[in-house]
This record gives structure tokens, sequence and C-alpha cells, in this order.
């Protein structure tokens, strides 16, 4: 709990992902990625219920393995790779309501596919919810000026343009207004923000600048990333003179 308010933390590990077949299975420093969601909860005091939301058997039972409950399993209807996350936290909310018999105040998502997350992340997340009142808080990371959008380039039929005309003008990155981008590190959001607003990005909803690099899974080179940085940082946390 935060306050007198409830919490829950889903984690949506489907599996029919097509970049990487059973992505949410596969190993990232030696322990399945959802998995790793799992073991990271139970660091975090304030979540009261964390639930795998999941279509396929053996990631549910990993899933339960790493201390995430699997009390029911997502229905075909909202298993594809077309399906917003706003079904799936509203399905697993509803489910879980109705299994626990409790409503939950606070909904954190949480992304298998993020783990460079830290527990001091989601916390964060979480109290800025509360101590900003907002809808929802997303964690987000800025942009490197190469992705900048007045820097992308679009190609048609050989031809080369500006994404945005706006572009033609930029010479120097000190021209840029930074942009942002999700970071699939954690959404945090409000039961009205789901269940009545329906959505995940509410009227209100703040940004949780996160400093660092991370990386949100989708390629196998992604994967490869993740496992080098985790390698620099037992590296350097082992390290000492010689």
């Amino acid at each position: 709990m935060i306050g007198s308010r409830r919490v829950l933390a889903v984690v949506p590990a489907r599996g029919g992902s097509k970049g990487i077949p059973l992505k949410n299975l596969r190993p990232v420093d030696g322990v399945p990625m959802v998995a790793r969601v799992g073991h990271l909860l139970h660091d975090i005091a304030m979540i009261d219920r964390a639930v795998v939301s999941t279509d396929h058997e053996e990631i549910a039972r990993v899933a339960e393995e790493a201390g995430l409950a699997a009390s029911f399993r997502r229905p075909p209807a909202i298993s594809g790779d077309r399906i917003g996350d706003i079904d799936v936290l509203t399905h697993a909310l509803i489910e879980i309501e109705r299994i626990d018999g409790v409503p939950y105040d606070v909904i954190a998502l949480l992304q298998p596919t993020s783990p460079l997350r830290r527990a001091e992340h989601v916390t964060a997340c979480i109290e800025m919810l509360i101590d900003g009142n907002w809808d929802a808080v997303w964690s987000v990371s800025e942009t490197d000026s190469k992705g900048h959008p007045l820097k992308q380039l679009t190609v048609a039929d050989g031809m080369l343009d500006y994404y945005d005309p706006a572009g033609a003008a930029i010479i120097a990155r000190q021209q840029l207004t930074p942009v942002y981008h999700r970071n699939g590190i954690c959404y945090a959001m409000t039961r009205d923000c789901i269940l009545k607003q329906k959505t995940i990005k509410g009227r209100r909803t703040g940004a949780l600048v996160l400093e660092g690099n991370f990386v949100s899974i989708d390629t196998e080179w992604d994967l490869s990333l993740v496992e080098f940085i985790l390698s620099r940082q037992r590296g350097i946390q082992g390290g000492g003179g010689g």
C-alpha cells in the first residue's frame, strides 16, 4: 500500500511474440525476462499484489515460480499483436478484483522487456502518481538528438525528403527542443483512469524522466546489448585496483 491505497502490479507477457519467439521466457543474465520482474517486485513493499497476464501455460508457470500470481489466463481476443495495453490492463484488473474481492486503487504496468529497471524506478513512478494527484505517470527517457523527429527522413519511390519540413532549417542540435520516448520501465495509473477514462494516458499524465540508458527488447540485437550492459555493470561493481 501507499497511504491507504492498494497497489496492483500487472506484468503483461503473452506467448505469441513474433520478433523473438516466446520472448518473455528468454533469459537475460541467466533469468527469464518474466521471472526478473517477479524477483524485482519482492523488493517493493508498497506492491500489494503482483500478477502476470498471459495466454501461455509455460509463461504462467515460470512467473508463478518467481512470485507472480497467475490466477487467470488472458483470452485469445486480447492476446494478439495489435491489442493495446488498456485492454490487457482492464481485463487483468477486473479479473483480480473479482478473485480477491477488493478494489485496487493504483495499477502499475511492468513490461518484462525492460530488464534494466530497478526497484527505485517503480517506487518513484507510483509515488509521483500519488503525490502529484496525476491520473497516470509514465517513465520516459530523453531521445538522443540523432533520433529527433526534425532529423528524421522519409523515402518514397527512392526519393528522400524530410519527415517534417521544419527539419530543413535545423543546422545544429542546439536548435532542437528535447523530446522523450517511453522506456517501458513503469507506467502507473489510477483505477479511474483505466475503468472510467479507459486509457493508460489520462487527462493528467505526468512524466517521470529517468537518467541513464535503457533498452526495451524487441530483437536479438537488443538482447545482446542488454547482456553487454549488465556484464559491464558487473565489471564496474566488482572491479578494484590492481
